[in-house]
């Protein structure tokens, strides 16, 4: 077979003019792209005879010039490698002159902030298996211009399915529209809030400031609610508020769960005002020593914005969430999106679909559950008798309960551990006067590595008091 640019060397772009007669012009071109860079070092030539080809000229012409470049060192040939640009040892600066370079700081040895899964845990296999099964089945369509602003139908279908059989949602494939995670979904809800004139969204006394400062960005003022360990003080709220941000299954960071009556009275706040509540459902597959908590939604589907992303059950590297909106909300929320799916890629979608109707999505959820709850028992293991624990029913995160005033001296002796830590403290809205002072950590038994988990203990053991 003869040898094809396609398949064995790279394209040249290669200027004659620099030596006297094609050889020596070929020669130095040559020399010239690999002294400079152009040609970086283990790049395969073209063969001789295709590069003659394309040159117009002799193969041995060619031939010789490699011949040539070979003998001075730079490039090399070798039987059934081909011709290559050889590696050069680059020239070294005077020692005067040379900077000195400290090695770049990763950051901390050992990580404990809440927010993130067990990345090492991404089910990998299965997925791709799910990958292979969606890319053959995928109609032709699927690769064009996505036109529908919900998201594929298939994924629609799958969550519809999935949400109601696991977490009570009343979720018809109509009303579902996908999103780039949970902040994409946020923000678009912001912009629909804003234009229908709301000015004030209702949060959480404790939470996450990014939240906060995306609504503050789209011209929302944010009022906090108490929370306490029956969640959001939903009784608090007022017709001055247009939406609540609630996580009714797992108060991030607290760790409680919205009560039945609190959450009889954000449904009954809801259908009073007019007002709306968004439901943050992060991490509800994930409980341990109670039965599962269901969605808020189910309540009151008209009253009631379900979101969900696949960033704690799997990855958030796939940039997967999905909103369940009410039916009077659709046209404004599709409006804010725009009329074409540009957020999540197509793929994506299919494969995750073929990996929930496949049930793959359940097992994956299942073994992490098991994987989750051993870390959560060895957590209250090594810090027993030393601190309280709360929160840990549920979800990837605990809360340890300080001596009052050691929240920051804790912090301090945690970053001499080299270990991530975040205080209950940094969550608090700034506005939250009413709220009890209150010394806690948050820790994320999600994020470690399985390898990392024993010396990441064994330093939030050395930092505590």
């Amino acid at each position: 077979m003869t040898d094809s640019w396609a398949t064995f060397g790279a394209d040249l772009h290669l200027d004659l003019s620099a030596g006297r007669g094609l050889r020596a012009g070929l020669t130095e071109a040559l020399r010239e792209a690999a002294r400079s860079g152009r040609l970086a070092a283990g790049t395969r030539l073209p063969a001789s005879r295709t590069l003659a080809a394309d040159l117009g000229i002799a193969r041995n012409t060619v031939a010789e010039a490699y011949a040539e470049l070979v003998a001075e060192g730079w490039l090399t040939a070798r039987q059934g490698s081909g011709t290559r640009v050889a590696e050069r040892a680059r020239p070294r600066r005077a020692a005067a002159a040379a900077p000195v370079r400290r090695p770049a700081r990763k950051g901390p040895s050992y990580s404990l902030r809440p927010g993130s899964p067990d990345l090492g845990g991404f089910p990998r296999a299965a997925w791709l298996s799910a990958a292979r099964r969606a890319l053959t089945d995928a109609p032709n369509e699927a690769f064009g211009y996505a036109l529908d602003g919900r998201g594929r139908v298939e994924l629609r279908q799958a969550l519809a399915g999935y949400l109601a059989r696991a977490r009570g949602v009343y979720a018809d494939p109509d009303r579902i529209v996908l999103c780039a995670g949970f902040l994409h979904g946020l923000t678009l809800l912001a912009g629909v809030l804003r234009a229908r004139r709301v000015r004030e969204v209702a949060v959480e006394g404790y939470g996450l400031d990014f939240h906060r400062n995306l609504l503050v960005r789209a011209g929302l003022r944010t009022r906090p609610l108490g929370v306490d360990e029956a969640g959001a003080r939903t009784g608090e709220l007022t017709a001055a508020a247009g939406a609540v941000l609630l996580t009714p299954a797992h108060q991030f960071p607290t760790g409680a769960a919205l009560t039945p009556a609190r959450r009889a009275a954000a449904v009954d706040w809801a259908r009073t005002t007019g007002g709306l509540i968004l439901e943050d459902d992060y991490d509800g597959e994930f409980r341990y020593d109670r039965q599962p908590v269901g969605a808020l939604q189910g309540l009151d589907p008209d009253r009631v914005v379900y979101l969900g992303t696949a960033s704690k059950s799997l990855a958030p590297g796939l940039r997967m969430g999905w909103m369940v909106v009410p039916q009077g909300l659709l046209d404004e929320v599709l409006a804010a999106k725009g009329p074409t799916d540009w957020a999540s890629s197509t793929l994506d979608q299919l494969t995750l679909a073929e990996f929930i109707t496949s049930g793959a999505y359940d097992r994956h959820v299942r073994g992490m559950r098991l994987r989750y709850r051993r870390r959560r028992d060895e957590l209250v293991a090594a810090v027993a008798g030393r601190v309280g624990v709360s929160g840990i029913a549920a979800g990837l995160h605990a809360v340890l309960d300080l001596p009052a005033g050691t929240e920051r001296s804790v912090l301090q002796s945690a970053a001499w551990q080299d270990l991530a830590l975040h205080g209950l403290s940094g969550f608090r809205h700034p506005e939250a006067v009413a709220l009890p002072a209150r010394d806690a950590v948050v820790v994320g038994y999600g994020t470690p590595s399985d390898s990392a988990w024993s010396p990441t203990l064994a330093a939030l053991a050395a930092a505590l008091p």
